[in-house]
């Protein structure tokens, strides 16, 4: 499911440019900051009242730079895990978990 959906969307990252560097501890930082800005969208898109439709879109940024840097790093040989199984991992541990995670936020 992710799994396909992540090589799709670096393919696409490849094709565009994204990944014409040396992926090093540099490369990996810019990449994570990149997501971070994505987020920091969605918060700009709900503060600004810029409607449902803007919100979802960076939103899907967020999934998009998140699913192409996954995909890259296990390409690369950094990561070798399914997401799709980890992800199913983790749904079923926080099952498991007291309310807010025993912290209180």
């Amino acid at each position: 499911m992710l799994d396909d959906l992540a090589k799709e969307l670096h393919q696409t990252a490849i094709e565009k440019g994204f990944w014409n560097h040396e992926v090093d501890d540099m490369f990996f930082g810019k990449q994570c900051m990149m997501i971070v800005s994505e987020v920091t969208e969605v918060m700009e898109a709900v503060r600004k009242d810029r409607g449902s439709e803007e919100v979802v879109k960076e939103f899907a940024d967020i999934i998009i730079r998140t699913l192409d840097l996954w995909a890259g790093l296990r390409e690369h040989g950094f990561i070798e895990h399914s997401l799709d199984e980890m992800l199913e991992e983790k749904r079923q541990y926080n099952k498991t978990r007291p309310e807010r995670h025993g912290v209180r936020f």
